[in-house]
Formats: C-alpha cells, structure tokens, sequence
C-alpha cells in the first residue's frame, strides 16, 4: 500500500482493524511456518532412523549423546512449529485471534531457536563422525555464525533500518 499523506506528514502502514490485522498476520505467519515446519520435519525424520543403522553402535559414548541430545532438540523444535496449528485449530471461533497470532509467533520463534540447536549439534555430530579432526567445532561454530547472520543478524538490522517508530 503506498504512503498516504494526511496533514502533511507522511503515514505508513496499513488502515485495518485489529480483527483484519491479526488475519493478515496469521496467514504471514502460517506460511512462514510452512517453510520451518517442512525443514525440521524432515531433518527429525532422517535422525530417528540414525539409531536403527548398524553405525550407530559404533559410535563413542559422547557421539550417542550428541545423538541424543539432537533427537530431543528435534521433538521439540517440532513440537513447538506444530504448536501454532493446534493453538489455531483449538481456539479457533472463540474471538481471540490477536492473541493467539502473539502466542503462535512466540511459539514459532521458540521452533526456529529449537531448529538452530538441532541443525547445529546434527552438523556437529555428522562431521564429528566423518572427519574426527581438531577443526569441526570451528566450521561448525562457523556455520552456527552463518545462521545467526541470516536468521537474527539481518532481519534485526533490517527491523532496525527501515521501522519508523
């Protein structure tokens, strides 16, 4: 929508009630749970198979903790990019809207945190496994930065350099 002008300031944004709102921003935010859920679904897939495959006996007692450990950070990050369904399936009808979109974004964000652990210690584990070199916690302290860059980095410093108070 492009600026309207009212008393020779400039106003942006859009003129919508708080009901029109809050759909809008539910319907952004399930697409953009679509994506995250499609990723962490697919990742927990592939590691709860891990377990079943004659390599996973020989792994050191720190590598099956990893393992471990991964496999919980990967229910969870499901659970919690799940969650937004549920909350809108369970509350749906029931005049609530603007809160649950707040509660479903806390839990996506929470699902993306969740995500960043599980890709994190998955890469640790993998490279771990494959390499058993010095360097792994560095490239994957690296990676962990690239992450960090695209999912917090940017978007806080676009958040920063285009919203006007």
């Amino acid at each position: 929508m492009s600026d309207a002008v009212e008393g020779g300031a400039r106003r942006r944004g859009r003129d919508e009630t708080e009901e029109e709102r809050a759909d809008r921003m539910w319907q952004e935010l399930i697409q953009e749970v679509r994506v995250a859920q499609m990723g962490v679904q697919i990742l927990f897939g592939f590691l709860l198979t891990v377990v079943f495959t004659e390599k996973y006996d020989d792994l050191t007692s720190t590598d099956q903790t990893i393992y471990l450990v991964t496999v919980v950070l990967g229910a969870c990050a499901t659970g919690a990019l799940i969650g937004p369904v549920s909350l809108h399936r369970i509350v749906s009808g029931r005049r609530v809207k603007p809160q649950a979109v707040r509660l479903a974004s806390r839990l996506t964000l929470l699902g993306l945190a969740l995500l960043l652990a599980t890709t994190t210690a998955s890469l640790l584990l993998i490279l771990r496994v494959a390499t058993h070199d010095g360097f792994v916690p560095y490239l994957v302290a690296g990676v962990v930065g690239w992450y960090l860059l695209c999912w917090l980095v940017l978007p806080l410093w676009t958040r920063y350099r285009h919203t006007s108070e």
